[in-house]
């Protein structure tokens, strides 16, 4: 394949073609209940993809990708039940691999699921997360197809800009040459802060825990800390505001034995107003024992509704503290918007697609606006592809921590048969540790050990075996 001429200055980009594309399911079971907003989490598939990529010279690789079909967060229509949720996800994945085959001309890996993206959003209107989800898995199984078809990492291909961030494709309000430039100068860790996440059900101390789980994986928030070593924390809120108060303070209790930490909030649209939200940051400042917590808040997540934000200004809000939106994040002019009404930050989520992390990077660093973050959000990334592919983003964008929730919530890589841990676990021992029914995600001194992501492929030395799953259903 001609690799000569350049985009913005560097090496172009090969071309490739999806040829082929197989998407399968596995039932998840949660050992704990995750409420977050108004929603409660019990269980929920794991869609799982599986594609073949075929390049210039008519080469073949098979790539995969997998993520959890939550229910309630990309819709939260109330008149949608949680099975239809998850139908609506089903159906962007059916869609998304639709318009990818229908697809015939080679393109730049970017360049492809840019045009995935905007095909599949047209042909399901109304919901553009919901949408997004199918060209993103998509996007990451194309791209470890990619990485192995060529032998090489997903570092490489990202800092080489081998997936082809440029050309028509590329918004206008991105040059070219500073988008290569920043991805060249992307430099992944050997490891990354667990930011660990307090749901609304979550016990905060042993003698809070009504229904012992008794698998001998953490339950309360003093266990997690004893065992995983965190100092990094995700707190959701529920928007009513004494409740609230009262939770934070158990919480403050339990984190104020800590030499040191660190917090974020997260409104999950629950906030009506920003005078209801003004409430609880006021009463907040006004509760003593709140104190340590408030000097240890980042920044606050996506305090009202996806329905209200881009009308709703922080105004002084924004001046106490830094602001994020995760759900209202919807497409490429959202940040842009958002920043206007004084947010300062963005989430990078794989089920939005990696490489709108990617632009998002850029633009943070390119733009000439300081004060702007871009910060690692979970939907419960399962052990496995999941949690290793969106690992592998973090640390390549520069990001210190990362929300992590899967391994608290599901116990290590549930369905799977043995043999299929035994090749993760093999290929990842510094990712994960021996369980008592397979590999657990391991987080010691609150950090989890990535070095090994940097294999061939899309950070992963394994593959699911797709044979044991069932095909996506059709609902």
């Amino acid at each position: 394949m001609s690799m000569e001429r350049s985009i913005g200055g560097s090496m172009e980009a090969p071309r490739i073609r999806i040829v082929e594309i197989d998407a399968f399911e596995r039932e998840i079971s949660l050992r704990l209940p995750f409420r977050f907003g108004a929603a409660t989490l019990e269980k929920a598939p794991q869609a799982f993809l599986r594609v073949r990529v075929e390049d210039e010279a008519g080469k073949t690789a098979i790539g995969a990708a997998a993520e959890m079909m939550v229910p309630k967060w990309f819709d939260k229509n109330p008149a949608l039940t949680p099975a239809q949720n998850v139908d609506q996800l089903r159906g962007a994945i059916r869609a998304a691999a639709s318009a990818s085959l229908e697809a015939s001309a080679p393109a730049t890996l970017f360049a492809a699921a840019r045009l995935n993206e905007m095909e599949t959003t047209r042909r399901l209107p109304g919901n553009p997360l919901a949408a997004g989800f199918g060209p993103s898995l998509v996007a990451r199984a194309a791209l470890d197809a990619y990485c192995r078809l060529a032998g090489i990492s997903v570092f490489d291909a990202v800092r080489g800009n081998l997936v082809g961030i440029g050309g028509s494709m590329l918004p206008g309000d991105i040059d070219a040459d500073a988008a290569s430039a920043v991805l060249a100068g992307l430099r992944p860790e050997s490891s990354i802060s667990a930011r660990h996440t307090i749901g609304l059900l979550d016990p905060i101390t042993e003698s809070e825990i009504v229904d012992p789980v008794d698998d001998g994986l953490p339950q309360s928030l003093e266990a997690v800390i004893a065992r995983y070593g965190n100092r990094w924390f995700k707190i959701k809120l529920s928007g009513a505001i004494d409740a609230d108060i009262d939770r934070l303070a158990r919480i403050a209790a339990v984190l104020d034995r800590l030499p040191d930490y660190r917090v974020t909030v997260d409104g999950n649209e629950q906030f009506a107003a920003a005078e209801q939200l003004g409430f609880l940051l006021a009463g907040i400042d006004s509760t003593p024992r709140l104190a340590g917590l408030r000097a240890a808040i980042a920044f606050v997540e996506q305090p009202f509704s996806r329905e209200i934000t881009m009308e709703t200004p922080l105004g002084d809000l924004a001046a106490q503290l830094p602001f994020l939106i995760d759900e209202s994040d919807d497409g490429d002019g959202a940040f842009a918007r958002a920043r206007r009404l004084g947010y300062t930050g963005v989430s990078s989520k794989t089920c939005k697609g990696i490489y709108r992390s990617l632009l998002k990077a850029i633009r943070i660093r390119t733009g000439g606006v300081s004060g702007l973050f871009l910060s690692g959000e979970d939907l419960t990334c399962q052990a496995g592809l999941a949690v290793q592919q969106d690992l592998a983003l973090v640390s390549l964008l520069g990001l210190s921590h990362v929300e992590r929730n899967g391994h608290h919530y599901v116990a290590g890589m549930q369905a799977a048969p043995q043999a299929e841990k035994a090749r993760f676990a093999a290929a990842h021992p510094d990712l994960y540790e021996e369980g008592a029914d397979g590999p657990l995600l391991s987080i010691r001194d609150g950090r989890i050990a990535i070095g090994s992501l940097g294999v061939i492929g899309y950070a992963s030395g394994a593959l699911p075996e797709f044979e044991a799953m069932e095909p996506l259903s059709t609902g």
